[in-house]
C-alpha cells in the first residue's frame, strides 16, 4: 500500500465521522459520551469503502467509450476513433461473405496486409486503464471471401 492510501482514507473519514455521529444522534443512539466510540466502527468501515467506490469509479469512467453504429463516411474520417464502430463491425457481421474488393470499396484503401488472406484496419486508442497500443481489426478471407472478423490490441 502506497503512503498516500491511508492519508486519503483519513481525509475521506473524517467527514464520514462526523456524519456518522450526526445520524446517531437523530436516531438516539447511545449518549453523547460513548456516541464518539460508536462512530468510530462504521466510520473505519464506511471510508474504505468509499476509497475503494472512488477507484471503482475513476476505474469506470477512463475505460467507458460509446459504441456507434457504423459509418463509411465517419470511419474514413475520423480513423483515431474507429474503435467506436468496430463492436458493431463485428457483431452485425456486414463484412462476412465479402470480397476484398468489397471490403476496401467499404472500408478504405488504408490497411495493412499481413497475407492474401488477412487484413487489418487500425482502430486507433481504445480507451482503458493502462493502454498504450492502439487496437486493431483483423478480417480473414478464405476462399476470396470474409470467415472472420475480430478486434484485438496490438
Amino acid at each position: 500500500m502506497s503512503p498516500e492510501v491511508p492519508i486519503i482514507i483519513l481525509i475521506l473519514a473524517i467527514p464520514v465521522y462526523f456524519l456518522t455521529k450526526w445520524i446517531f444522534k437523530r436516531l438516539k443512539l447511545g449518549n453523547e459520551k460513548n456516541r464518539k466510540y460508536l462512530a468510530i466502527i462504521p466510520t473505519i468501515i464506511l471510508s474504505m469503502l468509499l476509497y475503494v467506490g472512488i477507484i471503482f469509479a475513476f476505474v469506470f469512467s477512463i475505460s467507458y467509450y460509446p459504441k456507434t453504429d457504423f459509418n463509411k463516411q465517419e470511419w474514413n474520417k475520423n480513423k483515431e476513433e474507429r474503435y467506436k464502430m468496430s463492436n458493431d463491425i463485428i457483431k452485425s457481421e456486414i463484412l462476412i461473405g465479402k470480397t476484398k474488393d468489397e471490403v476496401i470499396e467499404l472500408l478504405g484503401d488504408d490497411f495493412y496486409s499481413y497475407d492474401e488472406n488477412h487484413i487489418v484496419y487500425d482502430l486507433g486508442f481504445v480507451p482503458e486503464l493502462l493502454n498504450i497500443d492502439p487496437d486493431v481489426l483483423d478480417i480473414y478471407f478464405e476462399y476470396g471471401k470474409v470467415v472472420k472478423v475480430r478486434q484485438h490490441g496490438t
